[in-house]
């Protein structure tokens, strides 16, 4: 049995918890009802507007509460205990407290199941002979199950908080409560949802997690609560459970309007569409966005042929952590009425202002800025004049040498990083070695002036190492081509100028320095050696002593390395330092 891990203290005490860090995040924008968990907008309207009333069992945030606007959603939010309805009493309260002064009424907006109608309805029965004026509106957007299956009819799921935007936004604009009602039950049979998941709810305080999911098995249909769905399925990719979960919406259909109980496909072409994606708990962003993607090219393709002008995209009724999602829709077509109030303003703070796709056969975010051109003429590195003898066959001899050695010594650079790093560092420089060697060979890096030489290094480097020291080692070649191309003339103490330049740009983007056990111990003394005796044999030397020093380090504050101890370090060379010294030692002997 394995037992869930949450973020908790007390599971007996968690709503009011909850609720105490909803209030302190925000401290000007919500309250709490006093002996009652209900949450209050705290810009609620006492007089000229209709309240709206919603809530339900907690485990579904940021529903409710995090639709609270009292001048654009919800006036009150109930939160009863985990996935359980709110009592008569909190919600009668609720009630009371937002009833307006001018008996404008109290809207109640559920979800339909039978503990919150009944909840709810015995409080608006109770409200009523209090003399304040109430209507109920159930969201039943679900289409998971047959519409003949039962008498409690289709579930409330994510739809529900379009229909408190649209609700709320009509109560803003100053509509009576019939008028509100009327225009959010529109709402509802314009609405379909589905729901999939990849496992199922484990809530907190249970003592065991929720295994009825295998590794293998997903649920389409199931509902906020975990409850099962229309049916379990092996793994489907997002485009496959796109098309599943749009045909399910669209095989159920809708009402076809509101004077009449006829049922027809919820879409025909041409209609617009919104859509919204719901986490259901713990499906990253970057899951919902490749889900979001599919649904709009199913919807957009040549199946459906409706338009998704807005498409809303995260967290709006969770299940917990439920690895999830669901996708609701709203036909609109001919309906900008409900248009106008899904786009009218909001502070809620779980409402994120949507961008819509107005006009235009395609999308302006999908027409791709061209990549500017480059010519080749204008960025070409200037060559000044080179002073040193010889050049082309030096450096090509240097090089190969160089590349050789390190490809022999890649047995070696492996072994100490096995001990102090993740064990890539002699693969990598290898990789970089038997590029450069294959491009000397085949006579693609310029040998003929050191600017292009060392920029076709840094380009077949970029090309072949990879990793942290691949950037590095790439860094500091491009480095002494761009410093050596603004010289007036390149001598030996100009390429030593060069070099030193490189070293810096390794440290300067790298963030590490001499005394960090990296290769920058053995580059820095090498460099300075090169500065003050242009002697290649000198810059070997200190490139071994640095390489050295890094064994009887007893910290690294840099790489890999970072990670271990004193113990794991002591006597092993940092491979990268190591692979600097081999590199000048190839040179000198």
């Amino acid at each position: 049995m394995v037992k869930p891990k949450k973020i908790l203290n007390d599971p007996a005490r968690s709503v009011d918890e909850f609720i105490e860090g909803l209030l302190l995040q925000y401290p000007n924008s919500l309250q709490k009802l006093s002996n009652h968990h209900v949450v209050l907008a705290v810009n609620r309207i006492k007089s000229g507007q209709v309240a709206l009333v919603s809530g339900g069992g907690s485990g579904h945030e940021p529903s409710h509460a995090g639709w609270l606007d009292g001048s654009g959603m919800l006036t009150a939010a109930v939160c009863g205990g985990i996935f359980a309805s709110p009592s008569v009493n909190a919600i009668l309260a609720a009630i009371r407290v937002v009833a307006p002064a001018d008996d404008r009424g109290v809207l109640l907006i559920i979800k339909n199941y039978t503990g919150d109608r009944l909840n709810f309805g015995m409080a608006a029965e109770r409200a009523a002979q209090e003399h304040i004026s109430t209507e109920m509106v159930v969201v039943a957007d679900d289409c998971a199950l047959e519409r003949t299956k039962g008498i409690t009819g289709a579930r409330g799921v994510a739809g529900t908080v379009l229909i408190h935007k649209i609700a709320g936004a009509a109560a803003a604009a100053g509509k009576s409560l019939q008028e509100v009602a009327s225009l959010a039950r529109s709402a509802c049979r314009l609405t379909g949802s589905l729901g999939v998941s990849m496992n199922n709810v484990t809530v907190p305080g249970a003592d065991s997690i929720n295994e009825r999911l295998d590794e293998h098995t997903i649920e389409i249909g199931l509902g906020i609560h975990g409850e099962a769905g229309l049916k379990q399925s092996p793994l489907k990719s997002a485009n496959d459970l796109a098309e599943e979960m749009i045909a399910t919406i669209q095989q159920y259909g809708r009402i076809k309007d509101d004077n009449s109980q006829e049922i027809v496909p919820f879409c025909q072409p041409g209609d617009e569409v919104v859509l919204l994606v719901n986490n259901l708990g713990g499906t990253s962003n970057f899951e919902m966005s490749i889900l979001a993607r599919s649904c709009v090219r199913v919807l957009e393709g040549s199946a459906y042929k409706v338009k998704a002008s807005r498409v809303l995209v995260g967290a709006y009724m969770t299940s917990f952590d439920m690895h999830g999602a669901s996708i609701t829709l709203m036909n609109v077509s001919g309906r900008q009425d409900l248009l106008e109030l899904l786009d009218a303003p909001t502070s809620a703070p779980a409402w994120h202002a949507c961008d819509i796709w107005s006009s235009g056969d395609i999308r302006p975010s999908l027409m791709e800025v061209p990549e500017k051109a480059v010519v080749e003429a204008a960025v070409k590195a200037k060559e000044p004049e080179l002073e040193v003898a010889d050049f082309a066959a030096t450096s090509k001899a240097l090089v190969t040498r160089v590349v050789q050695k390190l490809i022999e010594s890649e047995p070696l650079l492996t072994k100490y990083d096995t001990i102090v790093g993740d064990g890539d560092c002699g693969i990598t420089f290898k990789r970089g070695a038997v590029e450069i060697l294959e491009q000397l060979e085949k006579g693609t890096i310029s040998l003929h002036h050191p600017v292009p030489m060392f920029s076709s290094i840094a380009d077949a480097v970029s090309k072949s190492m990879g990793g942290t020291s691949g950037v590095l080692i790439e860094l500091m070649f491009r480095k002494m081509s761009s410093t050596l191309s603004r010289m007036d003339k390149i001598g030996a103490l100009e390429i030593c100028k060069a070099f030193q330049a490189g070293v810096d740009a390794v440290s300067l983007y790298g963030g590490a320095k001499e005394g960090s056990r990296t290769m920058l111990d053995a580059l820095v003394p090498s460099a300075q050696a090169l500065l003050a005796s242009q002697s290649l044999t000198d810059a070997a030397v200190k490139a071994r002593e640095g390489a050295k020093a890094t064994a009887e380090m007893k910290h690294a504050s840099a790489g890999r390395s970072n990670y271990l101890s004193e113990e794991q370090l002591t006597g092993t060379p940092d491979p990268g330092a190591e692979a600097v010294a081999i590199a000048f030692e190839s040179i000198t002997k």
